[in-house]
């Protein structure tokens, strides 16, 4: 089945008409994305868009052969001219097929948004499933003919959306996921590639032709990912980021409580507002026997807290049993962890902090935490896929 994307931008194109924002002041050349529509075998067209004739003879296509015009979400603009010699733009009712001359069989997929998503089968059995802007699945259950060969989604706006797909594998380890609808909230050019990677799956420039079901090679998940930054640097945001399109993250909390510590409380009530509900919370600072396990992504936050807690287990803060025992303990903690790191199969994502970029601790059990620290960080990277720094909210790839 071939696929030529004749947009891949949201439905008001990016750059966006007279937007002065950073990104849109970056979409230019193969950035700019005129509104998504995908024509699928030269036979349908998938989104009715201005200039979509135009579109497709820039890609080396014509409008000719199309036999249906179906539409996906709500078109709320001026009204669009429709080319010459095409049908009547139309819907399918959700849970409906319809079945083409031209043999593809498409069925309407309920949202739970309005609009609808659309799959399609080619006559020789390949499946691609295109969701419209800020559209994931209602109601997704087990049991269907899945995976699906290609998804055509929003998964920058709508990460959940693929979230619940994989849930019930729709999504496989062949499973080409392509991200459309692109609008000027989504970080420009190859921090995007980034983010999506991390989510397996890519986007591609306007006018490309793609073929549902051949090989292609899906992105690498890490499977394992450090996130290190100083205070308040959108690290924890970016490690939430890198999981938020994969079902039943274990989110491990190693700060524990703290009493009547307002603050403290409306920070973590602050991290957990913004997390998935499907995802499951543990408090703990346990984290050899979790990355021994099997089961769904781990999400540590933070290593920090962590060293914090085993410094207590040993009595590092004491000088004199530092010297004793204490070192000792402390390193047969940490070393048990990074190697509990390098034998897991789960999908891990630690989040620490950069404590030795800034003001030199006053006090010897300061500067002991500090060093301990950057140690422990230096031996839990040396054992991960992906090494992340997040410096005013930006992601520096280290590794």
């Amino acid at each position: 089945m071939e696929l030529t994307l004749l947009g891949t931008g949201a439905p008001t194109g990016l750059p966006r008409p007279d937007c002065p924002c950073a990104v849109c002041a970056a979409a230019r050349g193969e950035r700019a994305r005129a509104a998504t529509a995908l024509l699928v075998d030269g036979a349908l067209l998938l989104d009715l868009t201005p200039g979509a004739a135009l579109a497709a003879a820039r890609a080396g296509h014509s409008l000719v052969g199309v036999r249906q015009v179906l539409l996906s979400h709500p078109h709320d603009g001026p009204a669009m001219e429709l080319p010459a010699g095409l049908p009547t733009a139309g819907r399918v009712p959700d849970g409906q097929e319809l079945t083409l001359i031209s043999g593809h069989r498409v069925r309407a997929v309920a949202l739970d948004s309005p609009g609808t998503g659309y799959e399609v089968t080619s006559p020789e059995g390949e499946r691609l499933l295109y969701l419209p802007p800020g559209g994931a699945p209602a109601g997704v259950t087990d049991g269907d003919p899945l995976p699906y060969d290609m998804i055509v989604a929003d998964v920058v706006g709508r990460p959940d959306g693929l979230a619940r797909l994989r849930a019930v594998g729709a999504v496989g380890a062949m499973t080409d996921v392509v991200a459309v609808h692109i609008d000027h909230d989504a970080p420009p050019g190859a921090e995007l590639d980034r983010r999506l990677a991390a989510a397996g799956a890519r986007t591609v420039p306007d006018g490309t032709t793609l073929y549902v079901g051949e090989y292609h090679a899906v992105p690498d998940v890490p499977r394992r990912t450090l996130v290190t930054g100083g205070a308040r640097s959108g690290k924890s945001l970016e490690a939430e980021r890198r999981l938020e399109s994969f079902p039943d993250v274990v989110y491990v909390a190693t700060s524990g409580a703290r009493g009547n510590d307002r603050e403290w409380a409306a920070r973590v009530a602050a991290h957990r507002e913004r997390r998935p509900g499907s995802w499951r919370t543990i408090e703990t600072c346990e984290l050899v026997p979790l990355l021994a396990e099997s089961g769904p992504p781990l999400l540590i936050d933070c290593l920090a807290l962590w060293l914090t807690d085993a410094m207590d287990q040993v009595g590092a803060w004491d000088d004199e049993r530092w010297e004793t025992v204490g070192r000792g303990l402390l390193h047969a903690r940490t070393s048990a962890l990074v190697a509990a790191v390098r034998e897991t199969r789960r999908t891990v994502v630690a989040v620490t902090n950069e404590v030795g970029s800034g003001v030199v601790p006053a006090t010897p059990s300061g500067r002991r935490f500090r060093d301990e620290l950057g140690r422990l960080n230096a031996a839990f990277a040396s054992e991960c896929e992906h090494v992340l720094l997040v410096v005013a909210g930006q992601a520096l790839p280290l590794r």
